[in-house]
């Protein structure tokens, strides 16, 4: 009972300092929560949780902040999230739905986190190397000139123009691209990069002599596109909220902004959740009991120095089970958790949904 009544008391001061920012002092808590226990008992509780490490006082004054531990503890005990307005859920789907593209849905999706959190928004491109092919397009653009469309299913599609002998806008050259094109579908669909690339690479020798040749043009451009992309991408948005929170940071927000250009700082945070997101939680933060799929990395917790004065809120999207890159947001670990993580949840799911159309 004195630890349910502790960890109470701990929910209460994490609760006023997100709010106020101010040291949480035992008279404050006795005002605004009603924990239905005497001032000394709340008292004895706080110097309990400041021996654990929970809490700690900044100063002299009689005020207790929470501790990176003490958020953790908060965090881990978390219920059931605040559930999105409807009208927040309206105003998601309605600003997603008008994506015309992958770039457009990234582009998107990080400004409206950033809008709804308040925070820095961050977003992986779907990994190329967790992607399978949709499907391959050939299209004549002129006499001796077709395009090539590859489209994947993280809903990422690259083009390329070949050049041609043949020319392909009459009846002959249409056939032939027709004969190409099947021929590429039947070997590629379905698969991953890797494994289809490697089965178009002997399907001219199958060909008929005559598509041989423009065949073997069309797969080197295949994978041409597919090297230009293969450094992972991530793409920002809020970086200015940073500014309202100065004074929640130990030194400056100088350390964090220098992280945030490092991306492949933020890769390797969403790495081990895109690889496995119903990971259990473990040392380096991980996802939140009772929450899988959503992870919380708290100061310290962050394997990057220049994040220890932050918290990163992420999880996975991706179409039906797969899970093709990560999504989240950064800010101080004063941090509204319960709502961030419920925004971020919330959004990686339209995005997923987005990607299974």
């Amino acid at each position: 009972m004195s630890r349910e009544r502790r960890l109470a008391v701990l929910r209460a001061i994490v609760q006023d300092y997100v709010d106020t920012s101010e040291p949480v002092g035992s008279r404050s808590l006795l005002e605004r929560h009603q924990l239905g226990v005497s001032a000394a008992t709340v008292r004895n509780d706080m110097a309990v949780l400041e021996e654990e490490g929970l809490i700690s006082a900044p100063h002299t004054s009689a005020g207790r902040v929470p501790t990176d531990a003490g958020y953790r503890a908060f965090v881990d005990q978390l219920g059931s999230l605040r559930p999105l307005t409807p009208a927040q859920r309206t105003a998601i789907h309605l600003f997603l739905q008008s994506a015309v593209d992958l770039d457009d849905v990234v582009d998107r999706t990080v400004r409206l986190l950033a809008s709804l959190t308040r925070q820095v928004a961050v977003m992986q491109y779907p990994s190329l190397s967790r992607s399978c092919v949709r499907h391959i397009e050939l299209l004549p653009v002129g006499a001796r000139r077709a395009m090539v469309v590859l489209i994947l299913d993280t809903g990422r599609v690259e083009q390329r123009v070949v050049e041609a002998r043949a020319d392909l806008t009459t009846p002959a050259g249409e056939e032939m691209l027709s004969r190409i094109r099947s021929c590429f579908n039947h070997e590629a669909v379905g698969k991953g990069l890797a494994q289809a690339a490697q089965g178009l690479r002997a399907l001219p020798d199958d060909l008929d002599p005559a598509d041989r040749d423009l065949a073997r043009a069309f797969i080197q451009v295949l994978e041409d596109a597919l090297v230009e992309e293969r450094e992972e991408r991530v793409v920002l948005a809020g970086t200015a909220n940073l500014a309202r929170f100065g004074t929640d940071f130990p030194l400056s927000i100088g350390p964090v902004l220098e992280a945030l250009e490092e991306h492949m700082v933020l890769l390797r945070q969403f790495g081990q959740l895109a690889a496995d997101p119903l990971q259990v939680p473990g040392e380096s933060g991980t996802t939140v009991q009772g929450h899988p799929g959503l992870a919380v990395t708290i100061g310290h917790e962050n394997p990057h120095a220049g994040l220890f004065g932050t918290s990163v809120v992420s999880t996975g999207y991706g179409a039906g089970e797969d899970v093709v890159a990560g999504l989240g947001v950064l800010g101080p670990t004063r941090m509204d958790y319960a709502g961030t993580m419920a925004s971020v949840r919330a959004v990686a799911r339209y995005v997923s949904r987005m990607l299974e159309t």
